[in-house]
């Protein structure tokens, strides 16, 4: 059984209770099937008291439904009492995979559009739920985290909205763009949660002929901003770090972003190494090409990507090409976001699944224990690498 599956001292913050947002029910259901399973196994001699009522249900997924007008306006309704439950709402703000109607047109949701389904659903607990925890993967507005000259502040606003207007307790996200951005709102709980022991694991089980050391692997940040997260994989894999650094016309602004002129790498020599390229996402995904044809000319051997959020804006044919060309050989994502059928599809596409990992803390959380040996990825990823047959030095701090 996993960690804190069995041993559970605290009693429930509350009842519990999931409602999952339009785009999040393929999900919602996998997290829910872990949450049945683990308490209706559970043994505790406080099963039976007034202070677990409701604990073992056949599901925990509260009946809301999300009604919209011709107009396009929606609004929510519960279908069943929140009153004194915890409830977790599963958000993700960038499922386009779902539409609505406005003026007999069918309409994607854009990240508005489930933003305003979040509040929507926090409005119709009316104040009588005990605690709310939003979990949105992906957060919303999270790119837009400073400001450059006269800029709108998006993800501190709305982080603020949630908290100190909407009575949101808990946001759990995943891999924040940057987690700063919790400075917005210091007195709540703000969880960057990192999927580095996901991530591993599955490219552990899907490349043939893996070598960790520092002979044959390489981790390497594909600009700048994502330093902090690569230098954790090498910390954690006991590997070199290479970084490229984004040369950007600063006189034009193309699609909202100065225009990268060239990549410069910082690092090590590549000759035969299979390389890791980690990153928080993929957003229309030139950059990371341009980077594997870098890489790749340097003298790397494989080059497999690893992003939590694969948004793949501008499609699939960038990756299509690159894997014909051998620039790329596999691409790992989580499922944490919306991932098109065709994406699924790809022979270069790896999915990691986060579902368990999501239940184990909305488990802890609701029973109001600690989730920090859950946050710390590096004492688990030692342990199931020597399962796997890496003997290798590995630093087990946080």
């Amino acid at each position: 059984m996993p960690v804190y599956t069995d041993n559970i001292q605290n009693v429930p913050f509350g009842t519990l209770g999931i409602i999952a947002l339009p785009g999040t029910e393929e999900i919602a259901a996998k997290i829910d099937s872990y949450l049945v399973n683990w308490r209706l196994k559970r043994e505790s001699e406080h099963k039976d008291t007034i202070a677990f009522n409701g604990y073992e249900r056949s599901t925990y997924l509260l009946k809301a439904n999300f009604p919209r007008f011709g107009t396009g306006e929606g609004k929510c309704m519960l279908k069943e009492s929140v009153r004194g439950y915890d409830v977790f709402i599963l958000c993700d703000c960038y499922n386009y995979g779902i539409t609505h109607e406005m003026y007999g047109m069918k309409v994607p949701y854009s990240p508005d559009e489930h933003y305003a389904n979040l509040k929507r659903a926090i409005a119709a607990t009316a104040g009588k739920a005990r605690r709310i925890n939003v979990i949105m993967p992906m957060l919303y507005e999270g790119r837009q985290h400073k400001r450059a000259a006269r800029e709108s502040l998006d993800c501190a606003l709305a982080l603020q909205e949630l908290c100190e207007k909407m009575g949101v307790d808990n946001i759990i996200t995943f891999d924040a763009h940057d987690p700063r951005v919790m400075n917005a709102v210091p007195l709540k709980g703000f969880e960057n949660v990192y999927t580095t022991y996901q991530m591993i694991k599955a490219f552990v089980n899907n490349i043939d002929g893996l070598k960790i050391d520092k002979e044959h692997l390489m981790i390497v940040s594909p600009d700048e901003g994502g330093v902090n997260r690569a230098v954790y994989y090498s910390s954690v894999l006991g590997l070199d770090l290479g970084m490229f650094y984004k040369r950007r016309d600063y006189s034009r602004v193309v699609k909202g972003r100065n225009p990268i002129i060239a990549h410069e790498f910082l690092g090590s020599n590549l000759d035969g190494k299979d390389v890791i390229v980690v990153d928080d996402m993929i957003s229309s995904g030139e950059s990371m090409i341009e980077v594997s044809k870098k890489l790749k000319a340097m003298g790397a051997n494989r080059i497999f990507v690893c992003c939590a959020f694969g948004l793949f804006c501008n499609g699939l044919d960038f990756f299509d090409e690159a894997y014909k060309d051998h620039y790329i050989d596999k691409v790992f994502t989580t499922n944490l976001i919306y991932r098109t059928p065709e994406l699924k599809s790809r022979e270069w596409y790896c999915e990691v699944d986060l579902s368990k990992y999501i239940s184990l803390l909305i488990d802890a959380l609701n029973h109001d224990m600690s989730i920090s040996s859950l946050l710390n990825h590096a004492q688990r990823i030692k342990p199931f690498l020597q399962e796997h047959g890496f003997n290798i030095a590995i630093k087990s701090e946080n």
